[in-house]
């Protein structure tokens, strides 16, 4: 009786444990499809997205270009009127016609290049004189070193930011 009892155990056990792998791999399936529709999702999304700043980028450049051609045709008149200024009494220039100076773009301050290389060289130079007998030779090339590194990563960061080519 209780090896009877124990095949049926064991009998059931198995077939239990092979319905739950059905069950598993259904699930398994159900979610890498859905899976799958959430990456097309996301690329429909970008290339949405690409598409849409492709168009303002257009749209940009059109506006440049109206501008310039504005800007090239207030400097012709502003030639003419300073040609028939100099004519009439001899003292007109033509710098005097552009009504100023060009407004210059605000400075963005220090590259992350820039303070990469001043951030290693310090650090490089401070661990150059802790390691090397010689306090000043470690402390140099360390310096180098750092700075080089520093440049490099900093150089790295600018790329992604888009301040650098």
């Amino acid at each position: 009786m209780k090896k009877i009892f124990v095949v049926i155990a064991l009998t059931s056990t198995v077939l239990f444990a092979c319905n739950n792998k059905a069950k598993e791999e259904a699930t398994l399936k159900q979610q890498e499809v859905e899976k799958q529709a959430t990456i097309k999702v996301v690329k429909d999304s970008m290339r949405l997205d690409s598409f849409k700043k492709a168009e303002l980028t257009k749209q940009k450049q059109i506006e440049d270009s109206k501008q310039a051609a504005a800007v090239a045709t207030a400097r012709k008149e502003g030639a003419r009127s300073a040609n028939v200024r100099s004519s009439g009494n001899g003292s007109g220039t033509a710098n005097s016609a552009y009504g100023g100076t060009q407004p210059t773009a605000k400075k963005k301050g220090w590259s992350e290049a820039a303070k990469g290389a001043v951030i290693g060289g310090a650090a490089g130079a401070v661990g150059g004189a802790l390691i090397d007998k010689k306090k000043g030779r470690g402390a140099i090339i360390g310096g180098v070193v750092g700075a080089g590194g520093g440049y490099l990563i900093g150089r790295g960061a600018d790329k992604k930011s888009g301040r650098a080519n």
